[in-house]
């Protein structure tokens, strides 16, 4: 999903267990069709878990990256840090990060065991 000030858009992919594969490829094609790039991104994002640990690795190993490269800050959240919360919608999760003060640039996966 992609949040702008004028428009809210968002994609879904068949849930393969290749997709890890070419995860950095659909996010660039998302942006393409939406006429973006990489550098239109102020803030990423990033639900940490519960997840596959090879899925939860890999997304945030992206989202990383795009910290390391191009200096663009990543808010990592888990819905369960909004327990209580009435609108846990994820065009409303910067407001939720913000409201209960998630970290920035913090990292804490979480994995099914």
């Amino acid at each position: 999903m992609i949040i702008t000030l004028d428009n809210i858009y968002n994609i879904t992919c068949e849930n393969t267990k290749i997709n890890y594969e070419k995860l950095t490829i659909i996010i660039n094609n998302f942006l393409i069709s939406k006429n973006l790039k990489v550098s239109d991104i102020g803030v990423i994002y990033i639900n940490r878990g519960p997840g596959s640990f090879a899925g939860v690795r890999n997304s945030l190993s992206i989202v990383k990256a795009f910290n390391i490269v191009k200096k663009i800050d990543f808010y990592c959240y888990s819905l369960k840090d909004f327990s209580g919360e009435d609108d846990v919608s994820y065009e409303n999760i910067p407001n939720l990060c913000n409201k209960f003060k998630i970290k920035k640039n913090l990292i804490n996966p979480i994995y099914i065991s």
